[in-house]
């Protein structure tokens, strides 16, 4: 098989003692191309993903603000991130989006960081990389009102419900480790409704390994798991599903990436 990581953050330490090894091993698995988000700590660094993609000739970038770190933007980083959007190796601006599960930032900052960065995207004509947690109301109705573009909701852990709302506003569903989780009926029920050319895959990596994994650190190489289960929900072979999640990356990623260049 052969797979596109869409969403992992290969720049955490703990993969410090072995990132090497962790890339080996992923492309030893069938990964071709890893997106690695760009969020990092957050502000001032910027540019932890495009630090590996200049790196790695396989390996794309974010930029973006997350929801936790809104608090630290100032009008140097939109200034910042605008400039880091027109890179060629980077694909997209994320993750951004609102997470009231922990509210590391007020939510009126969150709301108005991520206003900002989908201006900066809209901008740069690169798609954005969605992260909502207990705020999809919020996060619906901010994409309604200001982002006409594509998109991708990362890690997709909401039902039937969100999944049409998704969709109707023209974004893929990336499905990560979650979807191996016995008790996640509600993703894979998602999964199955998802329509063929917006399905995309992740690891989140090094959160959400997937069964049999989970509990341990989370890598690229774990990707095949989480194709095989979700081959199972959607009635397709695991090669049929990682020819059309890497066709539909390259379609909404690459493709894009390279008319900025």
């Amino acid at each position: 098989m052969t797979l596109v990581d869409s969403h992992c953050h290969l720049d955490d330490p703990k993969f410090d003692p072995d990132r090497e090894e962790t890339i080996g091993r992923a492309r030893a698995a069938g990964v071709e191309t890893m997106m690695a988000i760009g969020t990092g700590q957050g502000p001032p660094d910027l540019e932890a993903g495009l630090r590996l993609a200049e790196r790695y000739s396989f390996m794309y970038a974010t930029v973006g603000v997350h929801p936790h770190d809104a608090s630290k933007a100032a009008e140097e980083t939109f200034e910042r991130l605008g400039r880091l959007a027109g890179h060629p190796k980077v694909l997209a601006v994320g993750e951004i989006g609102l997470d009231y599960h922990y509210d590391f930032s007020p939510r009126e900052v969150q709301r108005s960081v991520f206003a900002r960065q989908l201006e900066i995207a809209a901008e740069a004509a690169k798609p954005i990389v969605i992260h909502t947690r207990e705020a999809w109301e919020d996060t619906l109705a901010l994409l309604r009102e200001r982002w006409r573009g594509a998109g991708i909701m990362h890690c997709f852990t909401g039902g039937e419900r969100e999944a049409e709302q998704a969709l109707a506003l023209g974004f893929h569903l990336s499905f990560g480790g979650v979807v191996t989780f016995p008790k996640a009926e509600n993703v894979r029920q998602a999964a199955r409704m998802t329509p063929p050319g917006r399905l995309l895959v992740e690891t989140d990596c090094p959160y959400l390994a997937p069964a049999p994994h989970r509990g341990k650190r989370n890598e690229p190489a774990f990707l095949t798991e989480t194709v095989r289960r979700l081959a199972e929900v959607r009635g397709q072979t695991p090669e049929d599903v990682a020819a059309l999640t890497t066709a539909n990356f390259h379609t909404l990623c690459l493709r894009c990436g390279a008319r900025n260049e």
